[in-house]
């Protein structure tokens, strides 16, 4: 039997050179892969096109989304502007039909304050209570109108009596029964008055109804002018009558 080689003892020498001595070419160490080649400026034309054309619809697709998503926003926001709208609208509302009807039941109250005052009843400290609440409606903006010799409106006045007038052209107010109340635009109460129209209007009524009284009275003239033409033709036939009786005598 062989016996096995004794281990090479000695410095180990590695040529590390990247480039070989003998010939001349770059030397690719076992651990490292080659490089790939560089593309060719076809094949780099080709992969940018088409990498421009990806990126085209890439932005497209993002456009898209961008603007569909801002319609959506800008679709959010109106509705949410017309909510605020609506509901500021009804608390507006709400508390005018709350302030309408509180001031409503306190009417009478400021009607007897006014019996009084016209009647110089109003003194002491039922008068300063009177003032005192007519000043706290008023500032909550209830209005009082109807005044004496004022148009009437059948809008904001109910016409309680009537009369006419020749001191007046137009339908007035001649008195005010009761006062009429409003807050802003909106009538708690009318104004209850005594309105008086212009003679005129009697006259021109009494023209208009004159021709519907002519007419039966033609038809009556009509008529009796009818009635001696029918006893004329009668006259006429009794003569013919007549007539024939005196030639029968004649002939015999």
């Amino acid at each position: 039997m062989t016996e096995p080689s004794e281990e090479h003892q000695g410095p180990v020498i590695r040529d590390r050179r990247r480039i070989d001595p003998e010939t001349g070419e770059v030397r690719v160490p076992p651990t490292e892969t080659p490089a790939p080649a560089p593309p060719s400026d076809a094949e780099s034309a080709t992969t940018e096109s088409g990498n421009g054309k990806e990126d085209d619809g890439e932005m497209a697709k993002l456009k898209a989304k961008l603007e569909e998503r801002t319609n959506d926003l800008q679709r959010v926001q109106a509705e949410y502007a017309n909510y605020r709208k609506r509901v500021e609208r009804d608390r507006v509302a709400v508390r005018e039909q709350a302030l309408a009807n509180v001031l409503v039941e306190l009417l009478p109250v400021l009607d007897d304050i006014g019996r009084a005052r016209d009647h110089d009843e109003l003194t002491g400290g039922f008068k300063s209570v009177g003032e005192a609440l007519e000043a706290k409606v008023a500032k909550l903006g209830l209005e009082q109108y109807g005044e004496k010799g004022e148009p009437f409106d059948p809008t904001v006045h109910e016409a309680l009596l009537h009369s006419f007038s020749a001191e007046v052209t137009e339908p007035t107010c001649v008195e005010i029964l009761q006062p009429g109340y409003r807050v802003g635009g909106r009538i708690l109460r009318p104004a209850r008055v005594a309105v008086a129209e212009p003679e005129e209007a009697t006259a021109a009524a009494a023209n208009e109804a004159s021709p519907q009284d002519a007419a039966p009275q033609e038809y009556a003239a009509e008529a009796g002018s009818a009635e001696p033409s029918d006893t004329s033709d009668g006259s006429d036939i009794s003569g013919g009558s007549g007539g024939s009786r005196e030639e029968d005598e004649e002939r015999d």
